[in-house]
């Protein structure tokens, strides 16, 4: 049965992000996510009319997959400190995961030509991240305006960034698999975010 409407467009969706992911932007072409798609590039043109475009809704269906999967930090555990460390630990394994850390070399690549997209992957990523934790970490301490931000901040410095540098530079090996969630403990070492956690947090 032919895919039309909605269906369509995520599929093509779906097959232009793995073609973004394996050559690039600039090899990437619409005759190949056409292809990969299954579709033509008629229906392609008539959902995206550009590969700018295309590259745009990419990067949103990218930040719905993983907003879906980084979750909240209430979600994670009752206890404040353990919520804190395994919602850190979550987004690490994320970011650490090869697909994750090709699109986010990517939209580095990118970012002088298409500013727009490379700005919504770090809104997606990084800034509604940092959002989450901080407005968890106000609610949970009753804290001043701006010091769950702080806190927030100091925490995934410590914790997340000099690794996720590390990784996309190649010097840390990626996670070939899909992480998942019951494995954060086996995946990340969560020692250094604990120790991180206990010192900055309220007491």
């Amino acid at each position: 049965m032919a895919r039309r409407g909605e269906t369509l467009r995520e599929h093509i969706l779906k097959a232009a992000k793995d073609v973004f992911l394996e050559l690039g932007y600039e090899r990437a072409s619409m005759d190949l996510v056409a292809a990969r798609a299954e579709t033509s590039k008629r229906s392609l043109y008539a959902h995206f009319e550009s590969k700018d475009k295309l590259f745009l809704a990419v990067v949103e269906l990218v930040r719905e997959y993983y907003l879906d999967r980084l979750r909240m930090p209430e979600d994670y555990s009752d206890d404040t400190a353990e919520a804190v460390v395994l919602f850190c630990g979550r987004f690490l394994q994320l970011l650490l995961w090869k697909p994750a850390l090709r699109t986010c070399r990517l939209s580095i690549a990118e970012a002088e030509r298409l500013p727009e997209a490379s700005a919504e992957y770090f809104d997606a990523i990084f800034t509604t991240t940092h959002e989450r934790l901080a407005a968890f970490l106000d609610q949970r301490y009753e804290l001043e305006p701006r010091v769950g931000r702080d806190i927030a901040r100091e925490l995934l410095g410590h914790t997340v960034y000099p690794q996720l540098f590390r990784a996309l530079l190649g010097v840390e090996e990626p996670l070939q698999d899909m992480p998942d969630e019951a494995s954060i403990a086996t995946d990340v070492d969560l020692a250094p975010i604990r120790t991180a956690v206990a010192a900055l947090l309220p007491r």
